[in-house]
């Protein structure tokens, strides 16, 4: 069986899973998406550990368990306190030689993929149901549009490396294609489903800069983390597409950027979710 097949083979139920877990919101979103973060932070401190910056063994999953939490959880800001302080209290009796760069690697780990679920869990509660569903559709099929015309666009048009160091694939010309590929996801996103809601194309097009900016930097992180590590791919636990860092890479900071950029048009007065 080819690659590709194993990619589409994978990918079309995981989508419809996706969408329909998306649609039914709540805690089976927020469970779902959860649900994927312990992989993400499972798969990064693998990654860490093997690029010479090894993490604490469990204090990143407390640390995203709680960020990812923080909405819904009771005295929230002080469990944190109580995380941090326990934190460093057990990391300054680490006399291990990697117990500096334990401090920074497990910071890392424990808040890079939690504080973009979070914010996607967060676009996916403004407003209405239907609301709050085509925003987060809206991002993530501009992610998935600018990821393929990103590619075909490297492919067919590609001469000038975009950042040969980390990604030596990728190129500008792929780079600006990715932008017409987030235009198109949110053209279907905003018109291909019929819900009647205050978001427009007019408001939502500068998106289409923060995502189509921000999705490659998420790309090349992940990428620089990986090289240094030797690794392809993140993990092999999804069939054809690597792991769950690798396919979501992009997302983790599309999020936060959509987010921002919805609670200020909200904030003035441009729309009301």
């Amino acid at each position: 069986m080819s690659e590709l097949v194993k990619r589409i083979l994978f990918a079309v139920p995981a989508a419809i899973l996706f969408i329909f877990l998306t649609w039914m919101g709540g805690w089976y979103f927020k469970g779902f998406v959860i649900f994927i973060g312990f992989f993400i932070q499972q798969e990064v401190m693998r990654l860490m550990s093997s690029a010479g910056n090894p993490t604490d063994q469990y204090f990143p999953y407390t640390i995203g368990l709680w960020i990812m939490l923080f909405p819904v959880l009771p005295f929230a800001f002080e469990i944190g306190l109580g995380i941090l302080l326990l934190f460093i209290a057990i990391q300054t009796f680490d006399t291990t030689e990697e117990s500096i760069t334990k401090l920074s690697s497990s910071f890392f780990a424990g808040l890079y993929a939690p504080v973009g679920l979070l914010c996607l869990m967060l676009i996916r509660d403004l407003g209405t149901n239907e609301t709050g569903f085509l925003l987060t559709l809206a991002a993530v099929l501009m992610v998935w549009g600018g990821d393929v015309f990103a590619y075909f666009g490297g492919r067919s048009f590609g001469k000038r490396k975009l950042a040969p160091a980390i990604s030596p694939n990728k190129t500008w010309e792929g780079f600006i294609s990715g932008y017409v590929g987030c235009f198109v996801g949110l053209a279907i996103a905003l018109y291909a489903i019929p819900f009647e809601t205050s978001v427009t194309m007019t408001l939502t097009l500068p998106l289409i800069l923060l995502v189509g900016t921000f999705g490659p930097i998420g790309d090349l992180i992940e990428s620089k983390i990986k090289r240094k590590a030797g690794v392809k791919d993140s993990s092999d636990l999804l069939p054809g597409h690597g792991g769950f860092f690798d396919r979501f890479d992009a997302l983790l900071l599309v999020a936060p950027a959509v987010y921002i950029y919805l609670q200020l048009i909200q904030k003035f007065g441009y729309v009301s979710f």
